[in-house]
């Protein structure tokens, strides 16, 4: 019996040494298991074949079978080509070549049958195919009959006669040298509740299958196997982590809370923040460590749920860190909580960057020594000198700006790693959150609190300028600020930095009675932070800046957010800008500023902006239109995997199921001891090597 799983590319028929490191270094690809796993992007129809006299140029691509009867070349210099006449007793077909012309004449022979297969076309009144794919007929039954695979190759890989077609030899060679069926990798209860073809058939059909049906339930089982193993590894994690890390008890609801909630709290929490606090307060108590990720619209409320939550540990006689990732929107933390505290007996201090000298020196020591009971800090809390006398609890703002390890690093701060609540404004597509944060526990609250009013967002076309600046004047009049965004783009940076400059100047000229600042990426963060803090400050009205005006930073009176070029933004962007006004009591307005040519994609997002503002309807869309690969942060989130077949766009259903029957397995088996689950636990550990660290999605 061949090992599949052990045994090196090289000694494969038709591959050897040079096509082995080639598929290694282009591919991945090293040993016979995962030459399987690389799967065609399509399959072409080629079950039939036609005879010529049935020829059209309305048919899309056909195949023929027939016979070199002669061939001519005709022109000269770039205009020469080769013409093969080609027969199958219905009638003749020209075959037409412009390069390689001598390789192919003297390649092909005579009386010896041919399958052709290209798009029909008409020259000089004759049916002719150009640059044909021409495969003895022999060969063609063998590896290129019914829906035939088309596989993904580099330019290197071409380079070295490894094209699909060749990919397509090497694998099917493999199939048939295999004496016995692939393992199966999913408990045969699995397998038959579910209905599904075994593994080994799958694989085969999806190489090489005469029907569309059997094909397409190859397809469905290879799907489910891919995100089945992805999800058993991500809930085997977060099995083994509660495991090995109990958490603290805060099983008061103390003196300080109680106080803050009756007394302090100047409003009603929603029934959604209500619901979070007590989903918190469950894993406070359950005595696992809580590593919980909290979704929420902008103004939605996050952080005084986390306040909340940071008051029960404080009333159980624990220190709690909120980390920010700007000094900006630290400072404004720590004026909320100080303001928000003031009547409490509690010490809150801010460690940023730039905290120095004797107060940074003080701030080390209270942490030390416990009488600093609330820290909001930024990146600096990371750092090895901060040493916490007993930290319980830690909320992470706007995750994503974050790395992995850096996040890490507050599991260090005490012996007993502290409980971790994660929270980000940026709404995340139900099956992206299944896949990329799967092991956390997720709350969301998903209203927002009573008296705010929904964004009015309208699209308007450049030539629209004296409504823009009309609209503008209108608020400013009314004692309100402006924010004005123009898109950077790396690639055409100096460009973009100009319209910027443009903008501020022409602002400058039209409003010149209000204050007109600007911010960009070229300016140093002390500039930024001035500019930024004069905004905040109400000094300057309007505010012309790049995508770097910081995310979670609260100017309750600036009510219009006007988006130049917003085409060239993903909804994303275009939401968590919008999300930058209608934070106070009044009506806020965002206004997208496109040119009047515009592609169907981009106006359907025009469309979708101004019809909604719900953060994950706007998510789910954002990712129908550009799939999950390209959502904005994915790509810096850390996949340690990578999706082969299956499609978080379109597979919910299978996601779904492959994550209940990998939970439910779980919990009847979490240790492995049933027989039965041997090998597909054997295969996510296998995967879990292959793929990094599973500890690192979240």
């Amino acid at each position: 019996m061949i090992d599949i799983d052990n045994t090196s590319l090289q000694y494969l028929h038709g591959v050897g040494p040079q096509r082995a490191k080639i598929l290694s270094e282009e591919l991945s690809v090293c040993t016979l298991r995962d030459l399987l796993f690389v799967f065609p992007y399509k399959h072409i129809d080629r079950s039939r074949i036609y005879t010529i006299n049935e020829l059209s140029t309305e048919m899309p691509f056909v195949q023929i079978c027939g016979q070199f009867v002669s061939f001519e070349t005709v022109g000269e210099g770039r205009k020469r080509r080769l013409i093969a006449h080609f027969t199958d007793g219905s009638g003749f077909v020209d075959l037409i070549w412009f390069n390689n012309i001598n390789r192919i004449q003297n390649y092909y022979k005579f009386r010896t049958n041919y399958i052709v297969f290209g798009k029909p076309t008409v020259y000089g009144g004759r049916i002719n195919i150009g640059h044909p794919e021409i495969d003895p007929a022999d060969d063609h039954l063998r590896y290129f009959t019914g829906l035939c695979p088309v596989y993904s190759v580099t330019e290197k890989m071409r380079r070295h006669a490894l094209d699909s077609r060749a990919l397509s030899r090497i694998i099917c060679s493999l199939l048939e040298s295999l004496d016995e069926p692939i393992t199966e990798t999913l408990p045969s209860s699995t397998v038959k509740a579910l209905q599904l073809m075994s593994l080994d058939v799958a694989l085969r059909n999806i190489h090489h299958s005469t029907s569309s049906t059997t094909l397409k339930a190859a397809i469905y089982r290879l799907k489910f196997e891919e995100l089945f193993f992805i999800q058993l590894n991500i809930l085997r994690f977060a099995h083994q982590r509660s495991l090995r890390y109990r958490g603290f008890v805060f099983n008061r609801i103390g003196e300080t809370f109680h106080r803050f909630y009756d007394d302090i709290l100047p409003f009603r929490l929603t029934d959604a923040q209500k619901h979070v606090i007590r989903e918190i307060r469950k894993d406070f108590c359950s005595g696992r460590q809580m590593n919980r990720l909290l979704q929420g619209d902008v103004g939605s409320g996050k952080t005084i749920v986390a306040l909340l939550c940071m008051l029960i540990a404080v009333d159980n006689r624990f220190q709690t860190a909120i980390i920010a990732p700007t000094e900006i929107l630290a400072e404004q933390h720590f004026k909320f909580f100080t303001e928000m505290l003031s009547s409490l007996p509690l010490h809150v201090e801010l460690l940023t960057g730039s905290v120095r000298g004797h107060r940074r020196q003080n701030i080390l020591n209270g942490l030390a020594d416990g009488s600093i009971n609330i820290l909001v800090a930024t990146h600096a809390a990371f750092e090895e000198n901060v040493v916490f006398h007993s930290l319980g609890f830690v909320v992470i703002d706007e995750q994503h700006r974050f790395g992995v390890a850096q996040r890490a690093t507050m599991w260090q701060k005490n012996t007993t790693p502290p409980h971790m609540l994660v929270m980000t404004a940026t709404p995340i597509p139900r099956t992206l959150a299944m896949t990329l944060y799967g092991d956390l526990d997720v709350s969301v609250i998903n209203e927002l609190p009573p008296g705010r009013k929904a964004i009015r967002t309208v699209h308007l076309y450049e030539s629209s300028r004296k409504e823009l600046i009309d609209g503008i004047r209108s608020q400013l009049n009314q004692g309100r600020q402006v924010y004005v965004v123009y898109p950077l783009i790396k690639e055409s940076e100096n460009s973009d930095l100009k319209d910027l400059e443009s903008g501020y100047e022409q602002l400058r000229t039209e409003l010149p009675d209000y204050v007109v600042g600007k911010v960009h990426g070229r300016m140093s963060s002390l500039e930024k932070e001035v500019v930024m803090k004069a905004f905040i400050a109400h000094e300057i009205h309007i505010l012309v800046s790049t995508t770097v005006i910081e995310v979670g930073v609260n100017v309750p009176n600036a009510s219009v957010m006007v988006i130049q070029s917003a085409e060239r933004f993903g909804l994303a962007q275009l939401h968590q800008l919008r999300g930058r006004v209608g934070r106070g009591t009044e009506q806020s307005y965002c206004i997208l500023v496109t040119q009047y040519k515009l592609s169907e994609a981009t106006r359907r997002r025009m469309e979708i902006m101004t019809q909604t503002t719900d953060g994950f309807e706007i998510a789910e869309a954002d990712m129908r239109l550009r799939g999950p690969g390209d959502m904005e942060g994915t790509q810096q989130s850390g996949f340690p995997f990578t999706l082969r077949l299956a499609d978080l766009t379109s597979d919910v259903d299978i996601l779904e199921k492959a994550r209940a029957i990998a939970a439910q397995i779980l919990n009847s088996d979490p240790t492995c001891e049933n027989p039965e689950n041997r090998a597909m636990f054997l295969n996510a550990e296998r995967i879990r090597k292959q793929s990094g660290d599973w500890s690192s999605i979240s």
